[in-house]
């Protein structure tokens, strides 16, 4: 793709605000100058907003403020003057009763903030799982210059002498525990080193898989991905896409001219070569709805089907981030990707020329991280869409987190009616479950929990575990953390609370899993499940009040990416009056 560049100097943006010497321009001026602005401050130089999800809730983005002051140095270099403002920061570990519930939320303040402020260009500030796909999303439908800075994972964690995943160390030292295989005492012990700096999960969990889909995508500079929060090189990117999103005003290239069909498609193949988390599917379904590009279920199968997954990073392999970036990173995994014949390489990047520039000299330093493709971890990696009677718009399945074994299987369902069901239910002794069921976890979708929780995991009976057994075929409408693994089928839709087949499902029912012919089968007849549908009544209670309730009343399906469905689209930047 050739971009061409506008003609500069143009008339900014931020001008609307402050050019002129009109009542309203002198207004605008003068209170932004009572922080000590020089008169030129606005004289035509661009005005580059800084979005920060900056919050000490949100523990994956605590150290943001140090990363936006670099960004400002780098602005400042360039010429451009820098506005750094807060938006709501969706904290993955303690917001309740999901982070994703308010992945919408947090896409609609980035949005209006952009759209509503005098900035010509904006660096968007993420980490946290959600932090990344909500700035995007919201930056994509203003449609003005934007890059992404990540605010990188955490120093690897540590436990007596060995390497400990944040995220991926909880599910199985809570099985160990659970099996007799780990004290208490040893999981509370093993819990100090787990998060030793700041940043987001060490492991390719969904932080990292979503700072490597915004690279991928060709919406940061290369190798923003993977360098460790604590990095010095982390500092420095940050002051390079400060430096950057100068130049990006001055030739007008927005996300419309980077979120192209192309970048999505690199975006879907490198997740499948990284062993990226399932929540990307829900992130990049409703980023590109945003932008206008159409893309669905039937496309992430597609094109990450034949992807080997090279990348052998917990939770699918052994490393963690510290090594990834060591190996080389994402530029490395996506110079292999496009010599496998399996990228758009002339896709446009903010750098301002083709995705293939910025990865073609990639090193990769450690093929024991960066596997060779002869070696990959899996050879059909991707996400799995499965379709059915009991999925009839599809339901997600990783598998490189999956048990080869249990990918083809047949089992008697054993049913929780609610996340709260499962937790009452799954220790007792008394229940009726064998390592050759299948568990089914029923209202934990979009609108069911609602908000879509990490549920989906569900750890297994302890009677089953002490048989040394550590997986199980698992189905449910929700979703799970990137840093889990398991054959685990996910983002089931329609989902139970929204009538669809799920919802109908009863103990000792038999179902089928076949994913290597994609299908997800309810064994009964067509006829029983018509009129077990046809007699369901939701136990969900609607009429919530507040945000909840705009929640459940507008939010869409897993199978487009559970935006809002008044979301959809680009907007534009026009902001139609001044209400001065």
């Amino acid at each position: 793709m050739t971009f061409v560049k506008a003609t500069w100097p143009r008339a900014l943006r931020s001008q609307d605000w402050f050019g002129g010497t009109g009542k309203n321009a002198i207004m605008h001026r003068s209170w932004m100058k009572n922080q000590g602005l020089p008169a030129d401050t606005f004289d035509g130089r661009p005005i580059i907003g800084i979005c920060n999800t900056w919050s000490e809730l949100t523990p994956c983005n605590a150290h943001l403020r140090e990363i936006a002051e670099r960004v400002k140095r780098g602005v400042y270099e360039a010429g451009g003057f820098p506005v750094e403002f807060p938006v709501f920061s969706c904290g993955e570990s303690t917001l309740r009763p999901t982070a994703m519930m308010f992945r919408n939320l947090a896409a609609m303040d980035a949005e209006e903030a952009i759209r509503g402020n005098p900035i010509d260009g904006v660096v968007l500030l993420t980490g946290c799982d959600k932090t990344t796909p909500s700035l995007m999303m919201g930056a994509a439908s203003v449609d003005i210059p934007a890059i992404v800075v990540s605010g990188g994972p955490m120093l690897n964690g540590k436990w007596r002498g060995q390497p400990v995943g944040s995220g991926t160390a909880v599910w199985q030292f809570s099985e160990m525990v659970k099996s007799g295989a780990m004290t208490l005492e040893e999981f509370m012990d093993a819990e100090q080193g787990m998060a030793r700096s700041a940043g987001s999960c060490m492991t390719m969990g969904t932080a990292s898989t979503m700072a490597s889909m915004a690279e991928a995508l060709g919406m940061t500079l290369p190798g923003n991905a993977a360098i460790p929060a604590v990095d010095a090189r982390r500092r420095v990117i940050a002051q390079l896409s400060g430096r950057r999103i100068v130049e990006m005003v001055k030739d007008d290239l927005k996300p419309s001219d980077v979120l192209t069909r192309e970048a999505f498609e690199n975006a879907i193949r490198v997740n499948g070569a990284i062993g990226g988390s399932t929540n990307a599917v829900l992130h990049l379904l409703a980023l590109a709805g945003r932008i206008g590009i159409k893309l669905d279920l039937d496309d992430w199968d597609r094109l990450g089907r034949d992807v080997p997954t090279i990348v052998n990073l917990q939770p699918s392999g052994r490393w963690l981030m510290e090594e990834f970036y060591d190996a080389g990173g994402l530029p490395a995994v996506m110079r292999a990707v496009g010599e496998m014949g399996l990228l758009h390489k002339d896709a446009l990047a903010v750098t301002g020329e083709g995705i293939w520039d910025g990865v073609k000299d990639a090193p990769n330093w450690n093929e024991d991280v960066i596997l060779p493709v002869e070696k990959a971890l899996t050879q059909s990696g991707g996400i799995a869409v499965l379709k059915g009677n009991l999925a009839p718009k599809g339901a997600v399945l990783k598998p490189s987190a999956a048990s080869p074994h249990l990918l083809v299987h047949r089992g008697r369902a054993v049913v929780f009616e609610s996340i709260e069901d499962y937790h009452a239910r799954i220790n007792d002794e008394a229940l009726d479950i064998d390592e050759t069921c299948v568990m089914v976890l029923k209202y934990c979708g979009p609108k069911g929990y609602p908000g879509m929780a990490e549920v989906g995991n569900m750890g297994l009976p302890p009677k089953v575990l002490r048989k040394g057994v550590t997986d199980m075929v698992r189905i449910s409408d929700a979703r799970m953390s990137g840093t889990a693994y398991g054959t685990v089928i996910l983002h089931t839709a329609p989902e139970a609370a929204d009538g669809g087949p799920l919802a109908v499902v009863r103990d000792g029912d038999i179902i089928a899993v076949d994913v290597p012919a994609r299908r997800l089968t309810l064994e009964i007849s067509e006829a029983e499940l018509e009129a077990r549908l046809k007699a369901w009544v939701s136990p969900v209670l609607a009429g919530a009040g507040g945000y909840a309730g705009l929640y459940v009343d507008r939010v869409m399906q897993a199978d487009t990416g559970a935006d809002f469905d008044f979301l959809v689209g680009c907007r534009g930047s026009k902001v139609e009056r001044d209400s001065h």
